[in-house]
């Protein structure tokens, strides 16, 4: 299992909803866990189906020191207060963008038992929940830097010291 990288066609993939919660998806989100978690620098937080080339609604993200699997998620709500983050993709390497998101949202979804969780969403959960979903949905953080008129940014390295450098990027 790879990663995919933009520009693939994949990734613009709307995906259709998970019929058959089986050990075959249940195997598909273990090894999605094992992936995300190879990536280091940066830190892979969340990895939806599209990005390993499938077409149906489910990611992985992480939740505190734990992961847990999503499937066919749906944004209930939004909170009316927005946040600016600065967002990367393991599908964009060394891209970087500010982009604003609701603090908080409603979500339901199933898990890989099928049970149906809805619940209210903060912070940096709530934050990768909207990223993996615009995944789902064949959209790409980039995207959003684009419709916001925001910057992007290209990684280049670290400094003596170990701190990540940036640079900005004219689009």
């Amino acid at each position: 299992m790879n990663v995919v990288k933009a520009p693939d066609v994949k990734l613009r993939i709307q995906t259709k909803p998970v019929k058959k919660l089986n050990q075959a998806l249940k195997n598909t989100l273990k090894e999605m866990i094992k992936l995300t978690k190879t990536f280091q620098d940066p830190e892979g937080v969340g990895l939806a189906s599209t990005q390993v080339g499938l077409e149906e609604s489910f990611f992985v993200a992480k939740n505190g020191e734990k992961f847990i699997s999503v499937v066919n998620p749906k944004i209930i709500s939004t909170s009316k207060r927005t946040k600016k983050y600065f967002e990367g993709c393991l599908s964009i390497p060394n891209m970087w963008g500010e982009v604003r998101r609701s603090t908080g949202i409603k979500v339901s979804y199933q898990d890989p038992s099928g049970k149906v969780i809805t619940t209210s969403l903060k912070g940096v959960l709530a934050w990768i929940f909207q990223h993996e979903i615009d995944h789902l949905n064949g959209i790409l953080f980039a995207d959003r830097v684009l419709e916001q008129k925001g910057k992007f940014y290209k990684f280049t390295g670290k400094d003596k010291v170990g701190t990540d450098m940036f640079e900005e990027v004219a689009i």
